[in-house]
């Protein structure tokens, strides 16, 4: 099974080219990588991911990695959590929230 890395703290500039360069560089093979883009500009978020390809060590790879340089900023690289698939409710819980469609009626 392949191992994904999130990497932060990357360039406006960069791009998954040289995301994928940057990990094939320090000795790594990679499946995939992708720079996180804003859907309305265009522009980098600033982190990004690579999935690695089979038989990868991913604290091998966490551990050359991280702290490394891409165009004079120090990259910060951990695995990559699960997406999360949504929200649970309302704030404060369920029927919670701040709305006023759920208090209870008042007695008069």
């Amino acid at each position: 099974m392949a191992s994904k890395l999130f990497v932060g703290n990357l360039p406006r500039s960069a791009t998954d080219g040289a995301l994928a360069d940057l990990v094939t560089g320090a000795g790594f093979r990679v499946a995939s990588a992708m720079v996180i883009r804003d859907r309305a500009t265009g522009d980098s978020k600033g982190f990004g991911f690579v999935e690695l390809a089979e038989g990868e060590n991913l604290q091998e790879a966490i551990r050359g990695l991280d702290g490394k340089s891409l165009e004079g900023r120090p990259l910060t690289v951990n695995e990559a959590r699960p997406q999360r698939t949504g929200f649970s409710g309302p704030r404060g819980g369920p029927g919670g929230g701040r709305g006023g469609f759920n208090k209870r009626r008042r007695e008069w």
